[in-house]
């Protein structure tokens, strides 16, 4: 099934955050149907640093290769602004869509942009978004690889204008709507109800953001397509990292912290060792 089949259906597709190998087998072995390759979780672990768009769309692109290497999972990728103009957002199309992307979300901020819950944020014109949209629409080689088109107009522009850029959005060629950082429920209710007839709708949760926390059957009763949980998963093993060195630096040992974590045979089982190292034996000579 194609990411756009899936998501014409009326149960909401719930997409968690990833940002290498790892992530994505152990969310595709949890049971969800895609994967969301966020920036922010990117910049986070890859560099240690904000999403203030620093991450390049080379090391976005070589990420979602090594992920697609891992797992089949349908991924949608975070294409920032498109890194730069309409001609840099086509290319971006065409080196995610090599790399194995099924959908990039293109948003309306300038660049270098900044997280969609941070504060200060400045936008690009609507005419300058919408031939991003348009030249990515012309660049895919495939029907099936979809275009999310962001808007952060919320914070900058006030509910309206993000919804007048949306309705533009689809008008250049756009497949999904993402209208970021929604105050409250009565807006995220409002957003469907604008928009739910036309196009797959996408909401973000994020733990600390301006978007009220909402369960993906919340969000499904309200009309939206797609939810995703971009950096839940830094967040997460950022905690238990920081409590693990601060373990080891204390204890000296690991032992204290042994049950939270996974021993050599645990973790060698989640990410098929042995299967692998039959398969190599497979092709040993026999001399």
């Amino acid at each position: 099934m194609t990411l756009r089949a899936r998501l014409a259906r009326k149960d909401i597709l719930v997409a968690p955050g990833v940002y290498d190998g790892l992530t994505a087998l152990l969310a595709e072995q949890a049971g969800f149907e895609a994967l969301y390759l966020s920036g922010a979780a990117v910049a986070y672990t890859k560099l240690g640093r904000p999403d203030i768009g620093l991450s390049t769309m080379s090391e976005m692109a070589a990420t979602m290769a090594l992920i697609r290497d891992r797992v089949d999972l349908p991924v949608i990728i975070d294409a920032d602004t498109g890194f730069g103009n309409a001609l840099n957002a086509r290319r971006t199309m065409t080196v995610y869509e090599r790399a194995g992307a099924n959908a990039l979300q293109i948003e309306d901020q300038t660049y270098p942009k900044r997280c969609g819950h941070l504060a200060d944020k400045s936008l690009t014109t609507l005419a300058e978004m919408s031939g991003k949209i348009a030249a990515m629409a012309d660049a895919r080689a495939s029907d099936a690889t979809l275009i999310i088109a962001r808007t952060d107009a919320i914070a900058v522009e006030g509910f309206q204008a993000a919804v007048d850029r949306a309705g533009a959005y689809l008008e250049a060629g756009a497949d999904a709507l993402f209208i970021e950082a929604p105050r409250s429920m009565e807006e995220l209710r409002a957003v469907c109800a604008t928009f739910g007839n036309r196009a797959p709708l996408m909401a973000n949760m994020v733990e600390g953001g301006h978007t009220p926390i909402t369960s993906a059957q919340d969000l499904e009763q309200i009309g939206f397509s797609l939810v995703i949980f971009p950096g839940g998963i830094v967040r997460a093993l950022a905690k238990s990292a920081e409590a693990y060195y601060g373990s080891l630096r204390q204890t000296g040992s690991n032992t204290a912290f042994k049950d939270r974590m996974f021993d050599f045979d645990g973790l060698n089982t989640r990410i098929g060792t042995a299967d692998m190292l039959a398969l190599g034996a497979r092709f040993q000579s026999k001399d």
